[in-house]
Formats: structure tokens, C-alpha cells, sequence
């Protein structure tokens, strides 16, 4: 998400609105990522485990997104799981009408199911394949969505790799550079994100990057970026990495994007990642991106932020006398 993505967005959040949309559109994956916050017990909080929550399937499905699309009204929705490819039939219907309808969509996937062909001639469809490393530790992590089927299954589509990087990558030198140089050679990759590991409160694990590691990545990111020009980080993003926000009230993308789970129902708080991210931490792309783009000031004078943040509170006002 950049600055030029954001802006135009600022009418409607003058008005309540929250431009952005994440829906968790199955609870069911094949795979088990260590990691993965989706399946972490405090995701969804009160609601429970997101493998225990009901969801839809076939025309409800269908039916039940674009319910949720004309309710909110978002100018860019996210798809994300569990595993999406699990819903390959209901996506082929609702793809399209969702392409029709102007909506920007990104659809988040490991790839572990073959990406129907002709989802590349949608031209508001933007596939983001999720990558843990290069192969070895990748397919240790992330079988059976093995380097081998990953390949397979992008073969005539234009996708974006998505890497977040975790403790266990910064141990060998030049990890993540020899990671750029593999996927900038695919043809099929246009862009490349890396994101850091955003651990939950209290966890102990072995992705958790400490100070030192979060410092080493985030310099490491920036000379990779000099050298493969499909590696996107933008100084905003820098600035938002290297410091992020304290809560998810300072956070602009939690404040502008409305992220819901399987049912169509459960509202995912405080952010997308759910249950207790530890904010500090944080290593999200595009929060770090509006982070930086909120910390400049207009004039010289006024914080992009504190704009975004007074236009949430008169939408708010306006929502509640009309």
C-alpha cells in the first residue's frame, strides 16, 4: 500500500468510511506453518480457534461476500484464509464479478492448488504468493506448497512474493539476497515484499526476531532492494520498520481496514493479525508503509496521521446524526 493508493481514500474516511476490507474467506488449509497467526488459539479471541468457525461455501459464499462488499464499500479487498485455492470453485464465479465491479483485489495463496488460468486476464486481480525462504527451509515449513508445486502452479500468471522473514533466515549471510536474485529471475514474479515477523504477547518462539536481528534485516532489506529492482520498499516503509507504532490506535492501516473471518461475521481485532500483536514489533508492509507516509507533515505543519485521525472522528459524529 503507498501514499498514491491511500489518498483518494480520504473522502470516504471523511465520512465514517473505511476503505479497505480483509475477509478470511475459509477457515480450512492444507498446511500447518509454524507461525501462521491465523490458527494461532487467541486470533479470533472470544470467537475461538478459526478451524472451530462455522463457514460457507458454494452459493452462500458467493452471495455472503458481495453482501459484505456492498455493506462496506471498500476501494481495495483482501481474500486470505486459511487457504483460498480451498474455495476455487465459488472464486471463479465471484473473480470476475468482483472485476466488473472496479474492486482491487488481492488474493493471498501459498499456491499448494493450481491458480485457474484464466484468473490472469483479470485485470483488478493481484495474486500474492506467500514464500517461507528459499526451498530447503521453505518446503520443510510449508509442504505439501513445496518450490516444486509452487512453480508448477504460477506457470502463466503474474504474481507478487510475499517473504516474511524470521529469526531463523538472518543466520546465514546473504539469505535474503540470494532469496531476491531466485524469484527476480522468474519471469512470473513482478514484484517482491518482505515483511518481519510480528510475534503475539508473550510468545517465546524460534521466528521471533530480537532488536539486534530486526536491525540486521531491516539493513540488509534496504541494500537488497538497491540491487533487484522487483524488491518494493519504499522509504515510507523504511521509516515505518524502523519505527513502528506503539498501539493499533496510532496504526493507519488498522484504522482504515475492516478485516472479517469465515463467517462473514467475526470481526478480527485489533488489526488483521488478531489476538495480541505485539506493536512494537511489528513487521507488517503496509502498516509500516502508511506508518511513514503518516509521520509526514503537510506544510511542514500537520501529521498525515493526525488528518486521518480527526477525519475518523467527524465520520463517526456525521455516521451517527444521519
Amino acid at each position: 500500500m503507498t501514499k498514491k493508493d491511500i489518498l483518494p481514500a480520504w473522502g470516504r474516511i471523511l465520512q465514517g468510511y473505511r476503505p479497505l476490507l480483509s475477509i478470511e474467506i475459509t477457515r480450512e488449509c492444507p498446511l500447518r506453518c509454524p507461525g501462521c497467526y491465523a490458527y494461532e488459539p487467541e486470533h479470533l479471541g472470544a470467537a475461538g480457534p478459526l478451524r472451530e468457525l462455522s463457514d460457507l461455501k458454494g452459493e452462500a459464499l458467493v452471495e455472503g461476500v458481495l453482501a459484505v462488499i456492498r455493506r462496506f464499500r471498500p476501494v481495495h479487498l483482501s481474500i486470505v484464509g486459511g487457504e483460498p485455492l480451498v474455495r476455487f470453485r465459488e472464486l471463479n464465479v465471484l473473480l470476475p464479478i468482483l472485476n466488473r465491479m472496479g474492486l482491487e483485489v488481492q488474493l493471498v495463496t501459498s499456491a499448494v492448488r493450481p491458480i485457474p488460468i484464466a484468473w490472469k486476464d483479470l485485470s483488478n486481480l493481484h495474486l500474492c504468493v506467500s514464500i517461507d525462504g528459499l526451498q530447503p527451509e521453505h518446503d520443510r515449513r510449508r509442504a505439501p506448497a513445496t518450490y516444486d508445486r509452487i512453480l508448477r502452479h504460477i506457470a502463466g500468471h503474474r504474481i507478487l512474493v510475499h517473504c516474511t522473514i524470521t529469526r531463523q533466515q538472518l543466520g546465514r549471510p546473504g539469505y535474503l539476497k540470494e532469496f531476491a536474485a531466485f524469484w527476480s529471475e522468474r519471469p512470473e514474479v513482478r514484484k517482491i515484499w518482505f515483511s518481519l515477523y510480528t510475534p503475539q504477547a508473550g510468545e517465546q518462539t524460534e521466528e521471533r526476531l530480537a532488536p539486534e536481528d530486526r536491525a540486521k534485516a531491516i539493513a540488509e532489506l534496504v541494500h537488497v532492494r538497491d540491487l533487484f529492482p522487483k524488491v518494493q520498499l519504499t522509504n515510507e516503509m523504511v521509516e515505518g520498520l524502523l519505527h513502528p507504532v506503539e498501539s493499533p490506535e496510532e496504526c493507519i492501516f488498522a484504522q482504515v481496514t475492516t478485516c472479517l473471518s469465515a463467517d462473514l461475521k467475526t470481526r478480527i481485532t485489533p488489526c488483521q493479525l488478531g489476538g495480541r500483536p505485539v506493536c512494537k514489533e511489528c513487521g507488517c508492509l503496509a502498516s509500516a508503509g502508511l506508518t511513514g507516509v503518516g509521520r509526514r507533515k503537510l506544510g511542514g505543519l500537520v501529521q498525515v496521521f493526525d488528518i486521518l485521525a480527526a477525519s475518523e472522528r467527524i465520520g463517526r459524529f456525521v455516521s451517527h446524526v444521519a
